[in-house]
């Protein structure tokens, strides 16, 4: 995207496509639904601030929530050009982001265990399948490849993430570490799978998978 097309990239206000919200991504032009990208403000310092919930009081510009746009917005200093505005962007702004969004999946998770809707262990992660109680399926991003392979045996038509490591999955459940996990159908599988995705963009899993 040329320079020069940065103008009104700011949120004034909502656009819709259906019923997703949509947001312009300040480094491509390109429209996406608000879900899969990620919001940031100028703070009082005129520090770029990431605000992952999208409710920090300013206007917002948006990039869309992967490693390699966002550090091209730091590179060519497009949050000032957005904004119109002196602004200065922490030389960590990528990895602050992707911790971020780790912390926020490990505490829906981690959510979900304590209501009752996400168990770990494959063979509990395989009863829950088989009872059709599944939503998101997690498997260690650093667990063997054979362990990876007996989840995706098992797993339906549900995505399988393995955006967190086994030590990620293990804290969640107040373990050493967890290789494989579900999530049951609910909000905090919703919300975990929306963060998941985002958060796929800044490690090296590639693409969350979606449900079939």
């Amino acid at each position: 995207m040329e320079d020069d097309s940065i103008d009104n990239l700011m949120d004034d206000g909502p656009l819709k496509k259906g019923n997703q919200p949509v947001r312009r991504c300040i480094v491509t032009g390109e429209s996406k639904a608000q879900k899969e990208m990620i919001r940031f403000v100028l703070g009082p310092d005129m520090v770029v601030v990431p605000d992952l919930k999208a409710l920090l009081p300013g206007r917002g510009m948006w990039v869309s929530a992967d490693a390699k746009n966002l550090e091209i917005a730091q590179r060519r200093n497009l949050f000032a050009k957005a904004a119109k505005s002196r602004a200065k962007t922490p030389d960590d702004l990528t990895e602050l982001v992707e911790r971020l969004l780790a912390r926020r999946c490990a505490d829906w998770l981690s959510q979900a265990r304590r209501a009752g809707q996400a168990v770990a262990g494959f063979e509990k992660v395989k009863s829950e399948l088989a009872a059709g109680r599944g939503a998101v399926v997690l498997a260690a991003s650093d667990g063997a490849q054979d362990g990876r392979k007996k989840i995706e045996a098992v797993k339906r038509t549900l995505p399988v993430l393995s955006v967190l490591s086994s030590e990620d999955l293990g804290a969640a459940f107040a373990r050493e570490y967890v290789v494989h996990a579900l999530i049951q159908s609910g909000g905090l599988a919703t919300g975990f799978l929306a963060d998941a995705r985002r958060l796929a963009g800044f490690r090296q899993s590639g693409p969350v998978e979606e449900k079939g």
